[in-house]
């Protein structure tokens, strides 16, 4: 894994090649000014799904947690921010499991194809 480009403290990390993966998505979403959405559902093989998702910024609501990249905004609902506080995201090209890598703290199992955690 790359190193996280966030600080400590922050309760999302990013690390270098996740962001530089993220806004190349936001480009060819017309790189409109978008947020990052990320959370959890309920399913997925092993209880809860990870959900991420471009969003217009005025869909932020007043209890969102948002953390700041740059002027890039990840958001994350106070529900599911329970479940990925410490979370560090990131983005590999490899062939085989490539594509958005998630090691989240809070999870005491996760699926084989790691975009499902149990707590």
């Amino acid at each position: 894994m790359t190193q996280a480009t966030s600080t400590p403290q922050k309760g999302i990390q990013l690390t270098e090649n996740a962001l530089k993966h993220v806004l190349m998505l936001k480009e060819q979403q017309g790189g409109q000014d978008l947020c990052l959405r990320v959370g959890v559902r309920n399913g997925g093989c092993s209880g809860m799904s990870y959900l991420m998702d471009f969003e217009d910024p005025s869909q932020i609501r007043d209890d969102d947690e948002v953390f700041d990249y740059d002027g890039f905004k990840i958001v994350c609902d106070p529900k599911s921010l329970l479940y990925l506080y410490g979370l560090s995201l990131d983005y590999s090209n490899s062939l085989i499991g490539g594509g958005f890598q998630f090691t989240n703290p809070n999870a005491n199992q996760t699926c084989g194809c790691g975009k499902s955690f149990g707590v």
